[in-house]
């Protein structure tokens, strides 16, 4: 039965998983926010430990791609390509916002809603995408400034809007509409589960040399007061 790693470090959760035959078997989360550089090394052996596996008894590592943080979703690709490359295995890379849609949905069910899984990128814009409940694109991912006209159009249709991640939260003010829901699934290494295993069982792998994460945008770069660049 296949053994899949996960890492979910998109956004300012670090949160690390192990399936065996697409089923949860061992999960551990950094108990404070973008703590990926500090914890997801030692995430992995803990739960490694609690699954109470080798790592060289995995068939593969799934990441979350992003969009997301630039330097959490660095962090996260170093260390998936480091231990693929190491361990010998194939690179599996997940989708962070359908990954957020199938999880509201398998939370919630609604056959009929439009799931928008939104991550936050500053203000009052978020990387965003719609799916059906099939999990099919509606609309593509984008960054969007939300207002109280954004998916207005598919408002129309009489189709409830689900809204999830954490962007989806400071939306709440300008989106209005009887039909918007909103729903608090988050960035979870868990999340992964499904479609890792369904791109395990179709051979989806990466190319371990060429796979960049999906940033989104050009990162957002500070000059400190000893002048050093942060981000």
């Amino acid at each position: 039965m296949s053994k899949l790693l996960l890492l979910e470090t998109a956004t300012e959760i670090c949160s690390v998983a192990i399936t065996e035959a697409a089923k949860i078997i061992a999960k551990v989360d950094a108990s404070e926010n973008y703590a990926h550089t500090e914890k997801l090394t030692l995430l992995i052996e803990e739960v490694a430990q609690k699954a109470m596996i080798a790592l060289k008894d995995l068939e593969a590592v799934a990441i979350s791609k992003g969009p997301g943080s630039y330097t959490a979703l660095r962090v996260g690709t170093s260390v998936a390509k480091g231990l693929c490359f190491a361990l010998d295995l194939p690179l599996i890379a997940i989708d962070t916002l359908a990954s957020l849609a199938d999880a509201a949905y398998q939370k919630i069910g609604n056959e009929n809603a439009l799931y928008c899984p939104m991550i936050d990128a500053r203000r009052m814009e978020v990387y965003a995408a719609l799916y059906d409940a099939n999990g099919h694109i509606i609309q593509d991912q984008q960054a969007m400034i939300i207002d109280e006209n954004s998916f207005h159009n598919y408002f129309k249709s009489g189709q409830p809007i689900i809204f999830c991640g954490n962007g989806a939260e400071k939306c709440k003010s300008v989106l209005t509409h009887p039909l918007a829901h909103f729903e608090t699934t988050v960035c979870d290494a868990s999340n992964l589960r499904r479609l890792a295993s369904n791109a395990y069982q179709q051979q989806q792998f990466e190319d371990l040399a060429y796979f960049v994460p999906i940033y989104g945008k050009a990162p957002n770069i500070t000059t400190s007061k000893k002048g050093k660049l942060r981000n």
